[in-house]
Order: C-alpha cells, then sequence, then structure tokens
C-alpha cells in the first residue's frame, strides 16, 4: 500500500477561545501501532472524536483508506471500517456478553434487528459473535449481562464488539485504563497480535503498554502535536521529557 490507511492533516477544533486540536496531523500505517500520548486535557480525546465522527473538525482533513471523511458520520465511518472502543464503557449493560457481540455482527451485515424470530437462535450471528468473545478469552463468560462483568472483562468485550465490525483500522482510547498488572500484561500481548489484523491508533496513559506496543509515538500537548517518532526518539526527546514524560523516561 502506498498511502496511509489514515491521513490526518492540520485539523483544528476550538470551543471558545481553547484551541483542543490546533493544526493537527498525523498518519497510520498498515500493520502499524501508533501510540498518541499526552498529558490529561492535550487534546486527545477531541482528536479520536474528530476522527471518529462523532464531533466535527472546524478545518482539516481525515482521508481514511483514501477517501475524505467531510460529511461523513460516525456511523458511516463504522461502516467503512473505522473502529472506536471508547474511554467510557459504550456497551448495553442489560445485554449478555455474547448479545453485545451479536449486535456488532448484525450492524456488520447490514441487517435490521430481526423481530420475527429471536436472534438469539440465529446462528449467522451467535457463531460469528461466539468466535469474537473465544479471540478475547470471554467465551466462558458469554451470557453474564455487561453489567456484571469486571473492568478489566467490559474491555475485553469492547474489543471484541469492535473485531466483530470487521475493521480496517481500530481506534482505541485507553484500553489499559483501570486494569491491574495482570490485565495491562494479557492485553498489550493481545494487542501486539490485532496489528496484523488492521492498525490501531492508540489513546494510552499506560507507557509500559505505549513503549512495549508503539511502532511510533506522536505526543500532544495543549492541542499540538510537539514530536513523533520511534520510541527510543521519544524518550531521548527533551522537549517530551519536559512536557509529559519526567523522570518516567
Amino acid at each position: 500500500m502506498t498511502e496511509p490507511v489514515l491521513d490526518i492533516r492540520e485539523l483544528r477544533k476550538n470551543f471558545g477561545a481553547l484551541k483542543a486540536t490546533d493544526g493537527v496531523s498525523l498518519d497510520l500505517w498498515p500493520g502499524e501501532i501508533h501510540a498518541l500520548i499526552g498529558p490529561n486535557g492535550a487534546g486527545k480525546s477531541t482528536l479520536i472524536h474528530q476522527i471518529s465522527g462523532s464531533i466535527p473538525a472546524d478545518s482539516g482533513t481525515i482521508r481514511f483508506l483514501g477517501k475524505d471523511m467531510a460529511g461523513i458520520g460516525m456511523a458511516g465511518r463504522a461502516r467503512l471500517g473505522l473502529s472506536r472502543s471508547f474511554q467510557i464503557s459504550s456497551l448495553a449493560p442489560e445485554f449478555s456478553a455474547l448479545r453485545n457481540v451479536m449486535l456488532a455482527v448484525q450492524a456488520r451485515q447490514g441487517s435490521s434487528f430481526r423481530f420475527l424470530r429471536p436472534v438469539t437462535g440465529d446462528r449467522n450471528l451467535t457463531e460469528p459473535a461466539r468466535a469474537m468473545l473465544e479471540r478475547v478469552g470471554l467465551s466462558d463468560r458469554a451470557d453474564v449481562p455487561a453489567a456484571k462483568l469486571s473492568h478489566g472483562e467490559r474491555r475485553q468485550l469492547e474489543i471484541a464488539v469492535a473485531l466483530a465490525l470487521k475493521p480496517k483500522a481500530f481506534l482505541l482510547d485507553e484500553p489499559m485504563a483501570g486494569m491491574g498488572p495482570e490485565g495491562s500484561k494479557n492485553l498489550t500481548k493481545f494487542l501486539d497480535g490485532l496489528r496484523r489484523e488492521a492498525p490501531i491508533l492508540l489513546v494510552e496513559h499506560d507507557m509500559d503498554a505505549v513503549f512495549a506496543l508503539a511502532d511510533r509515538i506522536s505526543v500532544l500537548v495543549y492541542g499540538r502535536i510537539i514530536a513523533t517518532g520511534s520510541v527510543d526518539d521519544i524518550r531521548r526527546d527533551q522537549q517530551v521529557r519536559r512536557a509529559y514524560l519526567g523522570d518516567a523516561a
């Protein structure tokens, strides 16, 4: 492929006097994990909202698979294969883990909700949904309501839902948040393999995970990218150390 899967140029979003994103440019290439890091309030969530289509940009361009995303909303971008998992869970808490994934399978297939027969008996939905749960290690929790899953299990379920959409790229917004060391270790290993299926734009505060996973890292501070490079480049960058990494680098 001669062009990036995701190509963002000079993206801007203002909220009054606040420049949430201020001329952000970055890209994502096949097979890559590109991590986006920065302090709280840097504009990372706003940038992910703009890329996913949940809020419009004031200016700039977002191209996905070579197609300009201007005028295409969140649902349209998801249908094209831009899959997002949320920092705050977007699961249906009253539905079982299996049912949550089945809804994603149903959306990908383009079928409307079926009222003439119980969807739980439709093997075209249940079989791929169970396969996704098995991939993320939740096959034995299929019948448990999402609300009763642990925090780490809900993160796994969100990724299963994203996988069920067969994405061309993943936007993962702090998937390690709230996980213990063992959960973060397991998810890091899973994400490392996931890049072979689709590239990942990863927003994450867990620097151990970022340094273990990222091919490239972009550092966002006050709405601007102050550095992009390899893990070693970012570790050595004095501006990044002052602004974000500090002595942890």
